[in-house]
């Protein structure tokens, strides 16, 4: 059976080559239908600008909430760049229309290897 590739585009230069060198282990996104898809085995294609590279999905979780989340990961687990739960809420809270997705469809949190 094949993988199922999602591509995710990450704009900041600092957190792509987090997770290209294994520093970032986590991402996440609002849980919409389409990346509640994503299973353990599935493979990440992050681009940047012109640069790619693949990540394998090591696990998969789903959170109700942001505050549930954070009961579990340590906002620099999720970026290297939050240190407090006000960081990393502010960072989620900046992403457009986040605000009714995560409402609605909670966030997903993949390990990546």
């Amino acid at each position: 059976m094949a993988n199922f590739l999602i591509k995710i585009r990450v704009s900041d230069r600092y957190i792509f080559n987090a997770i290209l060198d294994g520093h970032k282990r986590y991402e996440t996104r609002a849980a919409t239908p389409k990346y509640r898809e994503v299973k353990v085995g599935d493979i990440f294609i992050i681009d940047c600008g012109q640069e790619r590279f693949e990540k394998k999905v090591k696990s998969v979780e789903i959170f109700k909430t942001i505050g549930a989340l954070l009961k579990k990961y340590k906002p620099e687990e999720i970026n290297p760049k939050t240190h407090t739960a006000q960081e990393a809420r502010a960072m989620w809270h900046s992403f457009p229309n986040y605000d009714e997705k995560i409402k609605k469809f909670g966030l997903v949190v993949w390990e990546l290897k």
